[in-house]
């Protein structure tokens, strides 16, 4: 990492600020390479742990998310051709059997599903999930930390059903999050993972969830929830870059625009600039809300059936939705109250200066 933050500080690839962005100086981006060499560096050793064709599969992808990557934190790409580039990275995961899911274990009755339909919702499903992780990126820390409560929870699943191949997985781009994390929060050696590092995460994290969701009835009976609750469970895990991201693209849409316009709607800027909390403290609630929900889940998974959790997670949104949109959330009315509450400070300055005037000239003239 340091290795990285000096070659882009002496080439000048900073990211610049501008009037969305949550930092206020240049600042080096391209944290995400590191997470692409240590991973390839990492599955050499992985693949006698599991099938040489599921480490193999990692590898086509990896490399076209990373380009892709790499060229859009230095000049912009636009958002259909990151999409396209998706799109054939996940191709390469889907072909492979060992993700194919055969059934949804009696989720809403259903069973056996077609594996043109497995194609259609694997596919959908993956490029959900890449989109999502890259979008809440936004402030310093909570794209690695949401990123590392979701891996340890794969990670322990995976252990359970003795996917020992995914459990070192987890724990290798674990290992690249933390150690990102700690120049990520640092207000000396601050570096960025930009979208080079958030679409390989994205796209790891996806194909985590398309192995949960293929794995063998045998294998789940190991977990400590039901059987048919195992796509739920999945939801709840990816809960708030999902959250995020569907009540994003609502606002936009509802506000005609393209629902992969920039704003500053997003959970995480709503919590900053609203609530007046550091980026560390709302990436921290926001990861500990994730973990907190995916407990919950997993003990409701444990006893109840589809419908009570389906209700309690439609609750849960409702809930959060309404909360986020009784603010009146949109990118023209945030700046009005940043401004009025910028000038109400401004204000109180003033008066606190003009007090201590008047009490420096009476002590003055005692």
């Amino acid at each position: 990492m340091p290795k990285i933050i000096g070659l882009v500080e002496y080439k000048k690839l900073m990211d610049s600020p501008n009037k969305r962005s949550s930092h206020l100086k240049v600042t080096p981006t391209l944290g995400g390479v590191s997470f692409f060499y240590s991973l390839i560096f990492t599955l050499f050793f992985l693949k006698s742990w599991g099938s040489l064709d599921e480490a193999m599969a990692y590898i086509p992808g990896l490399t076209i998310l990373f380009i892709i990557g790499l060229k859009d934190d230095l000049v912009v790409l636009s958002p259909y051709t990151k999409l396209i580039a998706q799109l054939v990275a996940i191709t390469f995961i889907l072909s492979n059997d060992s993700f194919r899911i055969y059934s949804l274990n009696g989720f809403f009755g259903i069973h056996e599903i077609p594996f043109y339909i497995h194609y259609i919702v694997a596919g959908f499903m993956m490029l959900t999930i890449i989109n999502a992780y890259n979008l809440i990126d936004g402030i310093d820390g909570l794209a690695a930390i949401v990123g590392v409560v979701i891996l340890i929870i794969y990670a322990a699943i995976f252990y359970i059903t003795k996917e020992y191949f995914y459990v070192l997985l987890c724990l290798s781009l674990n290992g690249s999050l933390i150690a990102f994390l700690s120049y990520n929060l640092s207000s000396t050696k601050k570096i960025f993972m930009g979208d080079t590092g958030s679409l390989i995460v994205g796209f790891i994290i996806s194909s985590l969830t398309l192995k949960f969701l293929a794995l063998s009835p045998e294998s789940y009976d190991s977990l400590p929830f039901l059987l048919e609750n195992v796509p739920l469970i999945a939801i709840g895990i990816l809960i708030v870059p999902l959250f995020d991201t569907a009540r994003v693209f609502t606002i936009r849409l509802a506000n005609k625009r393209s629902p992969f316009s920039p704003d500053r709607n997003h959970t995480h800027h709503i919590l900053i600039d609203y609530f007046k909390i550091s980026h560390q403290q709302a990436s921290f609630i926001i990861g500990g809300f994730n973990l907190v929900f995916v407990i919950l889940f997993v003990l409701l998974g444990s006893s109840s059936y589809n419908l009570y959790l389906v209700i309690t997670l439609i609750t849960v949104v409702i809930v959060l939705g309404y909360l986020f949109y009784r603010f009146d959330y949109s990118f023209s009315n945030i700046r009005r109250k940043l401004f009025f509450r910028r000038k109400i400070d401004d204000l109180k300055n003033e008066v606190k200066k003009g007090k201590n005037k008047m009490i420096k000239n009476r002590k003055g003239k005692k």
